[in-house]
């Protein structure tokens, strides 16, 4: 998979609580149109953007987290001029992630 400019509707932004007690440090959404392995749109965490809560954001696929226990991958967009490494990914995502098996695919 190659980079992709996508546009991330935010349904969880920056403090949302899940039902799960989790709270989200980063703005989390879905990437409309595009079906992801729960038959529901493509999830997408937004890195590497100001600690704001977003409604929409468009920016670039960097990376594909794969969940070895799950059906769910999580696409991660961050803005058109940045770069994130791997350990970037694990920290900022870790409040979720890791619950799950999973390994990053990094984009070229």
């Amino acid at each position: 998979m190659e980079k992709l400019k996508v546009i991330v509707t935010i349904d969880r932004p920056i403090g949302y609580k899940d039902s799960f007690g989790n709270t989200y440090p980063i703005n989390y959404g879905y990437i409309s149109g595009v079906i992801g392995g729960d038959d529901e749109e493509q999830d997408a965490y937004v890195l590497n953007v100001p600690s704001k809560k977003l409604k929409n954001f468009t920016g670039f696929v960097a990376a594909v987290i794969h969940r070895n226990d799950d059906v769910e991958t999580k696409w991660i967009v961050i803005p058109e001029d940045t770069q994130i490494t791997e350990e970037e990914i694990l920290k900022q995502t870790f409040f979720i992630e890791q619950y799950f098996d999973s390994h990053i695919e990094m984009l070229k």
